[in-house]
């Protein structure tokens, strides 16, 4: 085995040095030589062409993938943080509202208003368990929004001015002309009773009349619209704008009708 290694070594030293000459002899002719090989190089570069092409679209596909996936992934962090965000500036946008309700004394929050009967009642977070009666008038910025309809032990009902079935007798304050307000159910709001000869104007404003006990007499409604129309029992109706906005109820102001010394009212 030794001598068979021996051989192969001698054989691989005679090749390298036949190699050498063969080298050393093509040196005078290097011009020749190295045109061979650029004849060689542009011959194969026609077959190479095609793979050099894919190889190049291959890796421009593939770094445009990587970065794209990367920008994905990085959109999809975004949008979940947006909507965290969001969900946490809702929450603290709701606890805020919440908390600035709760801090007026005498006021019940708004907690449910139905969309069949928007403009009729909405419920709020004070019953008769906090003194609240029913046909207590509802007050929002210090206007007449509605009466008590209903009430029970933590909740209680409140029927709007806009609604079709609540009537208030009301006095026009500069002429001294009494009538009765009432709702269309549609969010209008008229004062009825109104005889023809009567000579009124927009304006002029409206409270509640002191009729019954029912109500306190000298609350603020709002003022009449110029627009009227003509009932067929010689009366005139007129359009009024209410002061408190009925259509963005959050808080209201209950009155409660019970004297001091039933030891029972709002906080």
């Amino acid at each position: 085995m030794i001598e068979k290694h021996s051989e192969r070594e001698w054989i691989h030293g005679l090749l390298a040095i036949a190699a050498s000459l063969l080298l050393l002899a093509a040196a005078p002719q290097r011009g020749l030589f190295r045109g061979a090989v650029d004849i060689v190089g542009e011959v194969l570069r026609y077959p190479e062409y095609p793979a050099v092409l894919i190889e190049g679209t291959a890796r421009e596909f593939a770094v445009w993938f990587v970065d794209r996936n990367e920008l994905q992934e990085r959109m999809n962090s975004l949008k979940v943080e947006n909507e965290r965000l969001r969900l946490v500036w809702s929450m603290e946008t709701a606890r805020n509202l919440r908390s600035d309700l709760d801090c007026f004394e005498g006021y019940a929050r708004v907690t449910a208003r139905e969309p069949l009967s928007w403009w009729s009642e909405v419920r709020i977070n004070r019953g008769s368990d906090d003194g609240v009666v029913i046909g207590a008038p509802a007050l929002q910025n210090g206007f007449l929004a509605g009466r008590v309809g209903t009430s029970e032990g933590r909740f209680a009902w409140v029927e709007l001015l806009s609604s079709s079935t609540l009537m208030i007798p009301v006095v026009v304050e500069e002429t001294r002309d009494l009538g009765v307000v009432a709702g269309d159910g549609e969010g209008g709001i008229w004062l009825l009773y109104i005889p023809e000869n009567k000579v009124l104007r927009g304006g002029l404003h409206i409270s509640t009349a002191m009729v019954s006990e029912a109500l306190p007499p000298g609350i603020p409604l709002g003022v009449l619209a110029d627009e009227r129309r003509e009932t067929s029992d010689g009366y005139t109706a007129w359009r009024v704008i209410p002061g408190a906005s009925l259509s963005q109820l959050y808080a209201l102001e209950i009155l409660s009708l019970r004297s001091p010394s039933d030891g029972v009212g709002l906080p």
